[in-house]
């Protein structure tokens, strides 16, 4: 399994935040390669299903996940119950104090963080369109590069439209397990 965690801090209370966070289908608009939110069941809470159009490459390819389980306004955890195999979660941890650097006005401040792990090599091989003579796992290595930029992006997408405009994010990203270095 690979892992990869992008975190950084948001001014804004952890309610807002998670309120903000629950409402998936809007991150089609942060993701260059999550081409739509083909389709939600539910409210955004636990047991809220989506089928998920990815595009990269010449590929695309559908996933359906699951909201497994919430914690508001701490937590979101999601898994992917078709066609991958991974799972992950947004946490939001309110902080006791402001850190070094905090812009002017800011009166709170929270860690945000976007935890995926997730098996490359377990795409339903049968439902990806691969051009002849290209191997599922020479897909996995290129695409693990292309999925840390994407989680940084969306994480800094995520912050802009939180706080109301862009503004240069620190990001702390971790990546473990089976990832390879970028």
């Amino acid at each position: 399994m690979d892992e990869l965690v992008v975190s950084t801090v948001v001014y804004l209370p952890a309610e807002e935040i998670y309120d903000f966070l629950v409402d998936f289908p809007r991150y089609a608009t942060y993701s260059e390669h999550l081409e739509d939110v083909v389709r939600r069941q539910g409210d955004g809470g636990a047991g809220t299903r989506y089928a998920l159009r990815f595009a990269w490459w010449k590929l695309t390819y559908t996933v359906e996940s699951e909201v497994t389980e919430v914690d508001p306004p701490n937590r979101i955890e999601w898994q992917v119950v078709k066609n991958l195999d991974a799972s992950g979660r947004w946490r939001v941890e309110e902080l006791d104090e402001l850190p070094d650097g905090a812009p002017p006005g800011a009166t709170v401040a929270s860690r945000v963080s976007m935890e995926v792990a997730y098996e490359p090599t377990s795409a339903n091989e049968s439902r990806v369109s691969l051009p002849r003579f290209v191997d599922l796992g020479w897909v996995a290595d290129k695409i693990r590069p292309a999925i840390t930029s994407e989680a940084e992006k969306v994480v800094e997408r995520v912050v802009a439209d939180l706080e109301g405009e862009p503004r240069s994010v620190d990001l702390a990203v971790e990546r473990g397990a089976g990832s390879a270095a970028e």
